[in-house]
Formats: structure tokens, sequence, C-alpha cells
């Protein structure tokens, strides 16, 4: 995700898009898959975020996110 944000958002505070669900990135279900990175909400299991690297430009899907706040700087 630093590649991706350019910051550690491990603390950064997410919202779910269907159930509302408000956690930080690191209490999310993350996937590590061959073809990407997949992360889901812990309480409905929606997708919340897809990473995937195609011809090397890392594609983001942040559509299952109602807001992403970026964690607060030091």
């Amino acid at each position: 995700m630093i590649e991706v944000f350019g910051t550690e958002m491990t603390t950064a505070t997410v919202v779910c898009g269907t159930c509302g669900a408000v956690s930080q990135v690191a209490g999310l279900a993350v996937y590590l898959r061959e073809l990407g990175t997949v992360v889901r909400c812990r309480s409905c299991h929606t997708l919340l975020m897809a990473f995937t690297r195609i011809c090397g430009v890392t594609c983001v899907d942040l559509a299952g996110l109602t807001s992403l706040t970026p964690p607060a700087l030091d």
C-alpha cells in the first residue's frame, strides 16, 4: 500500500460501503492471490479493495469503500 498511497496505511480508517463497519486497514481481511491482493470487510466479507499489477502498472479498485481516511501525520 505504500507504493500506491505513498505512506504507511496500517492505521488508516475505512468505512465499508455495504455494512458501514468502521475499521483500521490493519484490521481488515487481506488475501494475497496470484493475480493480486484482495481486501475484505471482516463484518460482511464485502470486497473493499483490490490491487493488481498489469504490464508494470498497479491497478487499484476501492469501489467497496464509503471512505478512506489516511493516518494522521506525526
